[in-house]
């Protein structure tokens, strides 16, 4: 079987500065272990595919992405950024410099981002468009905040924008209300952000991913599932579970396509469109549910420009529709290079 031909392209693949990734595995032992896996995966496929592609670090200067659009003249540039001076929030920032350069970009756009970064305004216009969301409060930093009385336990805790599971654990869940201030003390010192505080949906860990800018797609729901959890232990997703490799093999970590009735499958294709509509996202996105044991679905939050490591939930999910890694990535390129911003 003959490879596919791509149109060969100009790709500038910004990302982090401490995660640029080696130019060849010799000495790794385990990629899955590293935390630069999505960005070796990505650019390697580039390459493979016989484009042209760079890999710029970026930290707190934007003019590593000046001087790299001045010297490559990239048709796309492929964002792999999180964050940008150590600030989640200001990856936002950085799309719209790309766009007041008006160098095309993949993934989501500022005001997208803008939206889903911010977990709590996320829930307030899904409820909105009444769409089912755990109730909430929101714990701002440096303030005794009070729990208010329509917030029943248990309740889960995290940062209010950081993404990746960043301070979650299986004592985010929590039953009282000493353990929720202990907790909320917790994210404000370790995240260094706001807390929010939801109440915890016990039930089926489910994610949605969707790709388009105004045709979209949704990819074959994909569920965490852990065969192997202690007594007492809830099926969440840990910032242990999603980034320790032993760990996971531990507590027989898996992630596969959910085993769903076709009717409730494609609820959640549905609510996965609208939900995209609604925050007004672009290229890629992926949408966190929990399904309770009454089989009501519960909107937890959106993660645009998701982790698209190979073999990870959102390629898989793509591969598990025919859409191969390579294909998946230029699919991705091309929604970037036919995105208009002033439309």
């Amino acid at each position: 079987m003959s490879p596919r031909r791509f149109r060969k392209l100009r790709v500038i693949v910004l990302m982090q500065e401490e995660l640029m990734p080696p130019e060849t595995l010799d000495g790794v032992e385990d990629k899955r272990s590293q935390p630069w896996r999505t960005e070796y995966d990505v650019l390697s496929t580039l390459r493979g595919m016989g484009h042209e592609a760079w890999p710029i670090g970026v930290g707190s200067e934007l003019g590593a992405i000046r001087k790299a659009i001045n010297d490559h003249k990239p048709h796309v540039a492929f964002n792999l950024l999180e964050e940008f001076d150590g600030y989640p929030l200001f990856d936002q920032h950085v799309v719209s410099y790309l766009e007041l350069m008006k160098q095309k970009y993949t993934g989501c756009n500022p005001r997208g981002l803008t939206l889903a970064r911010d977990k709590a305004l996320t829930k307030k216009v899904m409820a909105y468009h009444r769409i089912h969301v755990p109730r909430f409060a929101v714990f701002p930093m440096s303030r005794n905040g009070r729990r208010p009385s329509r917030l029943r336990f248990p309740l889960f805790v995290k940062s209010l924008s950081d993404e990746g599971s960043a301070g979650i654990a299986q004592a985010s869940v929590v039953r009282d209300d000493e353990k929720l201030k202990e907790r909320v003390d917790f994210i404000h010192r370790q995240n260094q952000t706001p807390a929010i505080a939801e109440e915890y949906i016990e039930g089926r860990e489910v994610y949605v991913g969707v790709v388009g800018n105004q045709r979209l797609q949704a990819y074959t729901p994909w569920e965490l599932v852990m065969t192997n959890l202690s007594a007492g232990a809830l099926n969440i997703a840990t910032g242990k579970a999603k980034w320790d490799v032993n760990y996971q093999k531990k507590i027989g970590l898996i992630t596969r396509p959910a085993e769903l009735e076709p009717p409730v499958k494609k609820q959640f294709e549905r609510i996965s469109k609208r939900i995209y509509r609604f925050l007004g996202l672009s290229g890629y996105a992926r949408m966190d549910y929990r399904m309770a044991e009454d089989g009501r679905i519960y909107f937890l939050e959106v993660n645009p420009n998701p982790q698209i490591a190979h073999n990870e939930d959102f390629a898989d999910s793509a591969e598990h529709c025919g859409m191969k890694y390579d294909a998946l990535l230029q699919k991705i390129m091309t929604l970037g290079m036919n995105y208009y911003p002033t439309r």
